[in-house]
């Protein structure tokens, strides 16, 4: 057996470094290759070939999306604090060979990129804050992510590298500032049921307003036609007894009767009436022949005074 690896011993030597001559890349990944430490080439993923023992993989670049969380502090304008949560997305920029090349060289380690990185955005968020007071920062969100994608998309290019998104899902202040903030809402959430309350109450008072305007309005008009109705009925029925009365005394005088037989008889029918629907009032009339008489006259006199003649 010493025999034989004494004579071929170079055959393992040959196997070695044929198998040594070749490695994989990964799905995803942008091998980078090295000539004694020396940039030589990239790596596409799959089965490749390198010189053995003179070339190495030095790093294997991840060409695939990254994601971190960020925790902060930053302080407003008007002195307050805010605590940020957020997410940051980003990736290498392309796959060319001077990206990787960037990507492998920048920074010694991956832990020194992501240090850069968040420190990067840190600084700009708490630029950008600073420059806000408190009750603006909570509708700033879009504008914060803006803001930061404008000014490290430079930086990250130089590294070889493009944030892809930004997002910050948490926004709050010390407590003293949240429970102020809640009392400000509830207190605007009173004021605003008050001011609907009185505008409900208002718009109750305005409705039954015109409501008993327009009643009394209909009433009016309703009274207005009645009383409309009843004068055109006096005259009406006036108009009646006058022609009834004048062709009464034609009648009269036509037969050689005396007229004043029509005024007796008015009389009498005044007194009927009185004692029928009296419904119990006491009514003093003279009812002698001298009373009588003296009411007769009084009639005759009114019904001789010609019309539209004043009294004196």
């Amino acid at each position: 057996m010493q025999q034989f690896w004494a004579q071929y011993w170079w055959i393992l030597i040959v196997l070695i470094i044929f198998f040594g001559s070749f490695y994989t890349i990964n799905q995803g990944f942008i091998g980078v290759i090295t000539m004694f430490g020396k940039y030589r080439r990239i790596a596409r993923p799959g089965l490749r070939m390198k010189f053995p023992i003179i070339e190495s993989v030095h790093k294997k670049v991840s060409i695939q999306n990254r994601s971190v969380e960020l925790e902060f502090q930053a302080v407003t304008q008007d002195q307050a604090n805010v605590y940020f949560k957020s997410m940051l997305l980003y990736s290498v920029q392309n796959a060319d060979e001077e990206t990787i090349k960037k990507v492998a060289f920048k920074f010694i380690a991956d832990r020194d990129l992501m240090q850069a990185l968040i420190r990067t955005i840190e600084g700009n968020i708490r630029s950008f804050v600073a420059t806000k007071k408190q009750a603006e920062v909570l509708g700033l969100r879009k504008e914060i992510v803006e803001y930061v994608k404008e000014q490290v998309d430079h930086s990250l290019e130089n590294w070889g590298y493009h944030l892809q998104d930004l997002q910050i899902n948490d926004i709050t202040f010390d407590k003293v500032i949240l429970d102020s903030m809640s009392k400000v809402v509830a207190s605007n959430n009173l004021k605003a049921a008050a001011e609907n309350e009185g505008q409900a109450l208002l718009i109750t008072k305005t409705k039954a307003a015109e409501a008993e305007g327009n009643a009394i309005k209909i009433s009016a008009e309703a009274e207005k036609e009645a009383a409309r109705l009843r004068g055109q009925g006096v005259a009406l029925f006036r108009k009646e007894v006058a022609t009834g009365m004048t062709e009464a005394a034609e009648q009269m005088k036509q037969a050689n009767l005396d007229t004043n037989v029509i005024l007796f008889s008015m009389w009498t029918e005044a007194i009927k009436n009185f004692a029928e629907f009296g419904k119990g009032n006491v009514i003093f009339l003279d009812g002698s022949a001298q009373g009588m008489e003296n009411t007769m006259k009084q009639i005759q006199a009114m019904m001789m005074k010609p019309v539209g003649t004043s009294q004196k």
